[in-house]
Order: structure tokens, then C-alpha cells, then sequence
């Protein structure tokens, strides 16, 4: 937990890798994922492994293309996974990937001239069988002295209309077409579809009509064949045909067996290839970050690393070197840090999702409080209150559950939608609001809207009937009756859990829960920004600024308890101090804290307790003090500070002018005088001033905020009843079998809006309103979340963002 509440600490490392076992050393640490090197503007020299990855995209492009049957989803991942390639096993990868993809190119590309010679010689063996007699509509009629003559091919199905009305209006009807449908379909080479082209045969009779003919044919893409006049001829071409598509299938038959073999060959090492090539091309960039040394023998880099493994640092240079069989050691320096660090905080499956609602606001500044460790709590607890009720936080845990046990299944952890990934990702997250909603809903005897009584109440209804001798008659005549707690025996004391069950009979039961919820919000809101508050003491003290705890901590803390901590006391006080029996008596704490800020008393208004008047003007005044502590005090503090140190910078140069070393900076133009930073007073008061109304506002705005606390819990038990009444309620009142259809249909109907309402749009709209809570309310009192996570080099991250 230590290191959850602050960063992992880190160290500038600079690490000298020997030339000849820099590479290994790098793909150790690659392995580990221990450091993040820092960029030193090198050129990249990563085009080899770059040539391989296209080369490798398009085995894949071909592998989903032909292979038969067809793979489905991914290619299948190595296992176990490989380490980064030596250089001379990377040559062989590139030879062989070469090799595949050259015997693939050919191999395809004659495997699709084929495919385009049988396809057209099977069309051409359609026509010939669809006309080896020429029709008798096409046989020239006697008066025409000139010979007829032909053009016949094939088209596709979908150009035949168009086709046959240009020719029609093209020719003036001087022509005599015919057309069939071929008896197969055959591969379109296009679009590489099976389509059943259709023949055509134009008879014509001139130079004039057969050039139009033609041009048409040209227009329409049409396939166009040489059609001899002869049925002895034509015969004769159909039958070489035949032979030629029969050769024409073997050969096609051995080049697709022999593809499949390249490609099957090919899937079983694409896995392993893809992974080292990666790995290579990583460790390549990193090199590439390195600066060489004087002599050029080794290469020197700079990183950031946690503290706590440096020693798996060291490790893994060590064993780097053991591979690459070098005899001179790398090793690392550490570094003084010329800028803030990266943030690094150690999460696991439970923390990750609490500690992204944090990040969704700003990542964390080097060391400082994370908001994360509170937030497992005080998140689904805020959201709790706001969605209390038994019965939706017990169906809420029982979703989260399930997605806990089955966490380890590959289809739910591998799924692609992002709203699955994202409620996923936060099933700890929603099993916790789950188990806070059934805490609340029994503080608040909240089941599905209807109240539970698993003890008795504290109030009685004997008592009273003896005591005003009530009927039957009465009970059954009167709608409302009212309980005297000062009778005997009618009040015996709280109920021991929650709110009493009998005050879901009450007339006033809404007017008790709003006080009773928004009393309860201003006590969760003040406590939940006190709390920031202190943290903000922790930050203070890591770093070293004492100044600021007593010119803006004390004053803040005093400012926000003076003021609306006395305010929850007062809220307190008065459950404490008045019961049942003299709540009549009891004094308004809204005109109690109006009164207060005013300096009045009100005679009609009784005290809390005596003294309370002097108590709230010394509170008051307190408040008003911390004002001016909390605006001028840290502006003032660092003037007198610059000013201090300025005076003794002057008073060492005047008794140090002997030394020459003392003077150089006067020599060298004067930029000594340049590297004092200057103080600017407006800038630092005015951002001392901007803090200081932000506070003080943001005190009262924020409190108020937190009445979204009771508002959002009002409206889920409102529109909870509401469902109840108006659904449930109805098939309650059917009886024998026809009310047992009534109610599976509107028990079903219940439980559909119970789901899509009360659980995702209600929930939803908690979990938003508690977010607010926590990244304005709370965090803005401590946490400044300007720093920048550590991404180390890893392989792992590299293939993750790789499969994504």
C-alpha cells in the first residue's frame, strides 16, 4: 500500500552497453520492462525490420486470400514466446520471408493466368455449344444477294438490357440477334465472382453495320470469339477446346496444392517471425536512442528507473553480456535528475481500476499523494449513498461477481466491444459499489422500494390505543393517527440498524428522509474535503515546504472547521442531544449558522447549548483571520526569502573578491547576473489571490455540491417506488390463473425496466455524479496531477499494442 499512496522512486541511471553487447543487453531489458529511456534525437535506423513487416503483411494478405478452408479471426500466437532474434538469425528470417513471399508472387500470379485462360476458353466452349446449328432466324433471306455475317461472345447478365436496345436502335433493327444462358457459371476476373454469362450471336450484313456492331461490343467490355461459318469447323474448335480445358484443370489443380502447401507452411511461421521481428525492430530503436562513446566502443544511454530494481537492472546487463560472449561488463551510473521524473504506481488487478479514475483526471506529479488509496473506499461509498437500495446493489454484486470468476476466460477477456472492455476493466470497481448499495439500502430499509422489519420497532401502537382508549372502530375511521412519544411504552428507544421501518406508514416520511439525507450529504461533503485538506499537510512535508503548512494548510484547515466543521457539529449535537420526547424543543441550525454570520441572536430561536453565541463570534472572527494568513502570508514569506538571499549574495561577493574563480562570472558577460531567478511580486500575489477566492468560495460552492448526494438518492427511491406502484403493484390485485399470467408478464416487464432503468441509467448517473465529486471536490484541495506516467521499454506493451 506504501507504494500506492506515492510513486515508485526513481533514478536517472546512465548505462554504458558495450558495442558488441549492447544488443543482447537491450532485449534483456526488453524482457523486464524495468526502464524507460530517454530520447536523445538519433536518427532512426530501423528500415531492414520495416521491409520485413510488409513483407510479412502481405504473407498475411495472402494467407486470408487463399488459403483453404479459410482462416478465421487472427493468426494463431506463438507459443511459447520467442526472445529477440540474434543479427544472423534475423538474416535468415529475412532470406526465408523472402523466399516465401517470392514463390507466393509467382505461384499466384500463375495460378490467376490460368484461372483468366480457362475462364475464357470455357466461355469460348459455351458459345460454340450453344450455336454449333446456326438458327433458321439467322439464315439470310433469299433476296439478299451479299453474305451474312457474325459476331458472338459473351456478356455479363447485368449489361444484356442496355446491350440489346443500343443494338437495336444503333443498327435500325438490321440485324438478327440471339441469346442463351451458359449452362455454368464462371469465375468474373474482375471482381472474382461466379456469374452465369450470357451467349450472344449478331448477324449482320455489311462493312458499316458490323463496324457499329463492333464498337458496341468494344463499349459494353464484352468477350468477343472468332466464330467460323462451317459446322465442320466449329466442331473441330470444340473439340480442341475440350483437350486444352482438361490440361488447362490439371495443371491449375497442381499449382493450387502446391500454393496451399506455401501458404500452410507459411501460417506455421508468420507467428514466430512476426513476434522476433518486433522485438528486433524495438531493440533497434532503442540502440538508436544511444550516443556512441570517444572510442566508438561502446554505446551510452540514459533511462529512468525505480530504485527498488536497480538491481534487476545490473542483472540484466550482466546476462546481456553472458549471451553476447564479450569479456568487458556494462554497467550503470546514476545521475542527478535535470527534470521531474515519471510517475510509476504498482497496481494490480483490484487497484488498476480505482487508480484509472484518477489518471482520467491527470496523472500523478513525481512522490506525490495519490487520491487512490481514498478512493477505493470513499467512491463506491459516495455512489452507494446516492443508489442505496438492497435489492439493485444485491444485483449489481451478483454481475460483478460473475465477471470475477470467469475473469480467466479468454472469450470475455478478449472481447472487442469497448463498453464490455471498459465494465470489464472495473468489475472490482462495481463489486464494491455493489456491496456499499446493499449497506446503504439497509441503513436506508430499502429493498426494491418497499421497506424490510427483520427486528421490531421502537414504536408502539398498544401504548397509545390504552392511553386514548382507541377502538377498532377508530383505527378502521381514521386515516392518520399520530404517536405520542411522551406516552409510556410507546417510544422504547432507536432501531438498532437504519432507519425505523415504520416510518414507511408515516404521512411525513418524505419531509423525515430529505432532513434526514440532506443533513447527512453537508456531513459526508465537509468530512471528504477536510480529509483533501490533509493531504495536502503530506505533500507539504515530502517536499520540504514548512512555509506553506502554516501559510496555507493551517489557515485553510482553520477557515473550512471553523465554518462548516462547526456546522456538522451543530448537526450532531442536536441528534445527540434531543430525542423524541423534546423534539419540540428542538432549535433550527439554518437560522443557528445564518445567525452566526451576522452576529445576532434570535429570542424565538432556543440555544444548543450555553455559551453558543460567544463560541460562533470567535469562530467567525478565526475564519475571517485565516483570510489575510492565507492571502498575504506565502506572497510576503517568499519576498522576504528572495530579499534575504539576495543580501548575502552581495555581502559574499564584497568580502570574497580575492578569488578569481569568484569573478568569472562578471568576466563572461555577466551571466551570473542571469542565473538569479527574478521575483515578481504581482505574479506570485496575484496567483496567491486567485487561490485564496478560489478556496473560500470553493468552500461554500462545494459544500453544496454534495447535496447532489441527497438529491440523487431522493430521485432513485422516488422512481424506484414509482415502478413498483405503477407495474408491480397492478398484477398483485389478479387472482386464480389468470393472475398468475398477469403477473409473469408484468414481473417480466419489472424486471426489464428495473435493469435498463434503475440499474444502467441510474447507476450511470451516479457513478458520474460521484466522479465530480472526487475529481473536483476532493481532489482540488491536494492534488495538482500534473506529471506523466513511466512507460517502460517493454516487448510485452510492444505486442499488446500490436494485437490491438
Amino acid at each position: 500500500m506504501g507504494c500506492l499512496f506515492r510513486s515508485e522512486e526513481m533514478h536517472l541511471v546512465q548505462i554504458f552497453l558495450q558495442t558488441d553487447s549492447a544488443y543482447n543487453c537491450v532485449s534483456e531489458l526488453g524482457e523486464l520492462g524495468l526502464v524507460e529511456f530517454r530520447d536523445r534525437k538519433f536518427v532512426s535506423e530501423v528500415r531492414r525490420c520495416e521491409e520485413l513487416e510488409k513483407t510479412f503483411k502481405y504473407l498475411e494478405q495472402e494467407i486470408r486470400r487463399s488459403l483453404y478452408p479459410p482462416l478465421k479471426g487472427p493468426l494463431p500466437t506463438a507459443s511459447p514466446i520467442p526472445s529477440a532474434p540474434q543479427l544472423r538469425e534475423l538474416l535468415s528470417i529475412e532470406e526465408e520471408s523472402e523466399r516465401f513471399a517470392r514463390e507466393l508472387r509467382e505461384v499466384s500470379r500463375n495460378r490467376d493466368r490460368l484461372r483468366n485462360q480457362l475462364t475464357q476458353l470455357s466461355q469460348y466452349r459455351g458459345v460454340l455449344k450453344q450455336s454449333v446449328l446456326l438458327p433458321t432466324s439467322q439464315v439470310p433471306p433469299p433476296s439478299l444477294e451479299t453474305a451474312a455475317f457474325f459476331v458472338a461472345g459473351v456478356i455479363h447478365p447485368w449489361k444484356l438490357p442496355a446491350f440489346e436496345r443500343l443494338l437495336w436502335r444503333a443498327c435500325r433493327g438490321y440485324i438478327i440477334v440471339d441469346f442463351w444462358e451458359m449452362d455454368e457459371k464462371l469465375e468474373e476476373p474482375e471482381a472474382r465472382e461466379m456469374v452465369q454469362w450470357t451467349v450472344f450471336i449478331v448477324s449482320f450484313w455489311g462493312d458499316q453495320i458490323g463496324q457499329k456492331v463492333k464498337k458496341i461490343c468494344d463499349c459494353f467490355h464484352t468477350h468477343t470469339f472468332v466464330y467460323p461459318e462451317g459446322f465442320e469447323e466449329r466442331a473441330g474448335i470444340l473439340q480442341g477446346l475440350e483437350t486444352r480445358i482438361v490440361d488447362i484443370k490439371t495443371v491449375l489443380s497442381q499449382t493450387e496444392q502446391y500454393m496451399q502447401q506455401l501458404l500452410s507452411r507459411c501460417m506455421r511461421q508468420m507467428p514466430q517471425w512476426k513476434i522476433r521481428v518486433q522485438k528486433c525492430k524495438a531493440v533497434q530503436t532503442v540502440l538508436n536512442l544511444c550516443s556512441p562513446s570517444v572510442t566508438d566502443k561502446c554505446l551510452i544511454a540514459e533511462a529512468w528507473c525505480p530504485v527498488s530494481k536497480l538491481h534487476l537492472l545490473q542483472s540484466a546487463l550482466m546476462e546481456g553480456t553472458r549471451k553476447s560472449g564479450s569479456s568487458v561488463d556494462s554497467f550503470y551510473n546514476r545521475l542527478p535528475a535535470p527534470s521531474s521524473p515519471p510517475t510509476l504506481f504498482q497496481t494490480n488487478t483490484f487497484t488498476s481500476s480505482f487508480q484509472n479514475i484518477v489518471d482520467a483526471y491527470g496523472v500523478a506529479s513525481y512522490r506525490e499523494v495519490n487520491p487512490a488509496v481514498y478512493t477505493i473506499i470513499t467512491f463506491p461509498f459516495l455512489f452507494a449513498v446516492m443508489f442505496g437500495d438492497v435489492g439493485h446493489g444485491l444485483l449489481m454484486t451478483l454481475a460483478a461477481l460473475w465477471m470475477i470468476l470467469e475473469e480467466r476466460d479468454s472469450k470475455m477477456r478478449e472481447n472487442t466491444n469497448e463498453i464490455w472492455r471498459i465494465m470489464f476493466g472495473g468489475r472490482y470497481l462495481i463489486l464494491l459499489m455493489g456491496l456499499f448499495s446493499i449497506y446503504t439500502g439497509v441503513v436506508y430499509n430499502e429493498c426494491f422500494s418497499k421497506g424490510l422489519s427483520p427486528l421490531s420497532s421502537g414504536w408502539h401502537l398498544k401504548p397509545m390505543m390504552q392511553h386514548y382508549n382507541w377502538s377498532d372502530e377508530t383505527l378502521r375511521s381514521t386515516q392518520y393517527l399520530s404517536l405520542d412519544p411522551n406516552v409510556t411504552g410507546v417510544f422504547q428507544g432507536p432501531y438498532p440498524l437504519g432507519i425505523d421501518p415504520i416510518w414507511s406508514l408515516a404521512s411525513n416520511h418524505l419531509t423525515f428522509l430529505n432532513s434526514y439525507k440532506m443533513k447527512m450529504s453537508i456531513i459526508i461533503g465537509v468530512v471528504h474535503m477536510t480529509i483533501g485538506i490533509c493531504l495536502s499537510c503530506f505533500n507539504y512535508k515530502y517536499f520540504g515546504n514548512i512555509s506553506s503548512v502554516f501559510l496555507v494548510f493551517i489557515p485553510e484547515l482553520v477557515f473550512m472547521l471553523c465554518l462548516f466543521g462547526y456546522l456538522v457539529f451543530m448537526i450532531v449535537f442536536k441528534w445527540i442531544a434531543f430525542g423524541p420526547h423534546d423534539s419540540d424543543r428542538a432549535p433550527s441550525i439554518l437560522i443557528h449558522f445564518i445567525d452566526m454570520f451576522v452576529f445576532a441572536e434570535n429570542p424565538g430561536n432556543p440555544a444548543l447549548y450555553p455559551g453558543q453565541t460567544i463560541v460562533q463570534r470567535i469562530l467567525v472572527c478565526l475564519a475571517l483571520l485565516a483570510v489575510p494568513v492565507l492571502l498575504l502570508g506565502k506572497p510576503l514569506h517568499l519576498y522576504l526569502k528572495h530579499k534575504n538571499h539576495r543580501r548575502m549574495d552581495e555581502e559574499h561577493l564584497v568580502t570574497d573578491t580575492s578569488s578569481i574563480n569568484s569573478q568569472l562570472p562578471d568576466l563572461e558577460g555577466g551571466r551570473g547576473g542571469e542565473r538569479e531567478e527574478e521575483f515578481d511580486w504581482t505574479e506570485v500575489f496575484m496567483e496567491q489571490a486567485i487561490h485564496t477566492i478560489e478556496f473560500c468560495l470553493g468552500c461554500i460552492s462545494n459544500t453544496a455540491s454534495y447535496l447532489r448526494l441527497w438529491a440523487l438518492s431522493l430521485a432513485h427511491s422516488q422512481l424506484s417506488e414509482v415502478l413498483w406502484v405503477m407495474v408491480m403493484r397492478i398484477s398483485l390485485s389478479w387472482q386464480g390463473y389468470v393472475g398468475c399470467v398477469v403477473m409473469s408478464v408484468t414481473f417480466s416487464v419489472f424486471a426489464v425496466l428495473t435493469v435498463s432503468i434503475l440499474l444502467v441509467m441510474e447507476g450511470l448517473s451516479a457513478f458520474l455524479h460521484a466522479l465530480r465529486l472526487h475529481w473536483v471536490e476532493f481532489q482540488n484541495k491536494f492534488y495538482s496531477g500534473s506529471g506523466y506516467k513511466f512507460n517502460p521499454f517493454s516487448f510485452a506493451t510492444i505486442q499488446n499494442l500490436d494485437e490491438e
